[in-house]
């Protein structure tokens, strides 16, 4: 029981955070949406003053995402409420191989009674 509360109100924090700092996680994703579209633009740019114009909007865009910093207390405040959600469900690690499955226990099993035989 205790550790469900403890779980709630991670999670509780954990949502406020991401809301109280979702103007600056939206204004990251902008700038990194025109930083992106900016430097696609200046490879494919056939002039000097083309490679120059995108530069300066990429160099802008730039600027403006690293004045969203806040935005990363956003991002981990959302893994916070994944991590929460996956234990509160007492999901298992889907990535982790059951032991009889496993080809490195099979093979140190195999190799046991090798050497038992010898």
């Amino acid at each position: 029981m205790g550790k469900k509360i403890g779980l709630l109100l991670a999670g509780a924090i954990a949502a406020l955070v991401l809301l109280f700092h979702l103007g600056p996680l939206v204004g990251l994703a902008i700038t990194l949406a025109v930083l992106y579209y900016a430097f696609k633009k200046w490879l494919k740019a056939p002039s000097t003053f083309g490679k120059v114009v995108w530069a300066l909007i990429g160099c802008a865009a730039l600027v403006a995402s690293a004045s969203n910093v806040p935005a990363l207390i956003a991002l981990v405040a959302a893994y916070g409420l994944y991590v929460v959600y996956k234990k509160w469900n007492g999901a298992k690690d889907e990535h982790a191989v059951p032991e009889a499955d496993d080809p490195f226990v099979n093979f140190e099993k195999q190799w046991a009674e090798l050497h038992k035989h010898y």
